[in-house]
């Protein structure tokens, strides 16, 4: 008998880590930037080529800011989610060990890079930073990388003052996401903005992809009443990343799914990727380490 317990400790004791690996639902992340209904609406698909692939059921969550995203990825609320590159900075500054970056949307011209787009309506008058001073300026959310990040360090380089209200903006505000941004500028609420685009195709259309493009698209704007005033270097798109801890079937089988999907369902595609693109290719650690360190530089 005592035998026959050491063995069935035993065997227990193999298949725990076993046990421990299984995952009996999946929860997919979407960053904030848009209202929430019309992020779940574009993902739908994916969630449910998710369900398909892994066959546990598979949630959408769309908090409200791009925190709650990564909070959930560092807190093992959600498993998977295409972050910004300030968010994927702040996720590994926060614990290097929670998440990997396994892929990254390619454009059409073969690259990962974008900018940030400062923007204002086309009969303010504004045609440029310089037609901006004393004026409200809006950023999107705290942290995104082309709707605070790039721009919080790269204007006031060229303007030559802070980003502080009354230096030479009248006021600097957080209108809460890109799409806010877009509808503030649009309705006049703030003078100038900031939001993302990859910078190809037709300033008519909002570029190629981005989120002038879901702007479009969604027909909250017609960008021939809107005109560019600045425009970023570029910046290197956010990754796709995985829990680290989840099974390494479910992190090969999610981004297989995620790398095929602009052949699987082009459709599908658009609405994840934000607009026209190539496909999401591989990407590492390694092509994130200039924001690290500007996020570093920021939070100092």
């Amino acid at each position: 008998m005592k035998k026959l317990i050491a063995a069935l400790v035993a065997t227990t004791a193999m298949a725990a880590p076993v046990m421990a690996q299984e995952i009996s639902e999946f929860r997919i992340g979407i960053l904030g930037g848009e209202n929430a209904q019309d992020r779940m609406s574009k993902n739908e698909c994916l969630r449910e080529y998710t369900e398909e692939v892994l066959g546990v059921e598979t949630k959408l969550f769309a908090p409200a800011d791009y925190d709650g995203v990564i909070q959930g990825l560092l807190g093992g609320t959600i498993d998977i989610a295409w972050l910004g590159a300030s968010g994927y900075a702040k996720t590994y500054l926060s614990n290097p060990e929670a998440v990997e970056p396994v892929l990254v949307k390619v454009n059409l011209d073969g690259g990962y890079g974008y900018h940030s787009i400062g923007f204002a309506r086309k009969d303010s008058g504004i045609a440029t930073l310089e037609d901006m001073k004393g004026k409200t300026f809006g950023f999107g959310d705290p942290n995104s990388t082309s709707g605070y990040l790039i721009p919080s360090i790269e204007i006031p380089e060229a303007i030559g003052a802070t980003m502080d209200s009354g230096d030479y903006f009248g006021e600097v505000k957080f209108t809460g996401g890109h799409e806010q941004t877009i509808v503030a500028v649009n309705n006049g609420d703030v003078d100038g903005g900031v939001t993302w685009a990859d910078g190809l195709g037709d300033w008519e259309d909002g570029f190629k992809s981005g989120a002038l493009r879901k702007a479009v698209d969604a027909g909250l704007i017609d960008m021939n009443d809107l005109v560019m005033i600045w425009k970023s270097a570029p910046i290197p798109e956010g990754p796709v990343v995985l829990r680290a801890d989840l099974p390494a079937d479910v992190k090969d089988k999610m981004t297989a799914l995620w790398s095929g999907l602009h052949e699987k369902d082009r459709e599908c595609f658009y609405g994840v990727a934000h607009g026209e693109a190539k496909a999401f290719e591989p990407i590492t650690h390694d092509a994130y380490l200039s924001i690290i360190e500007a996020r570093k530089l920021k939070s100092n």
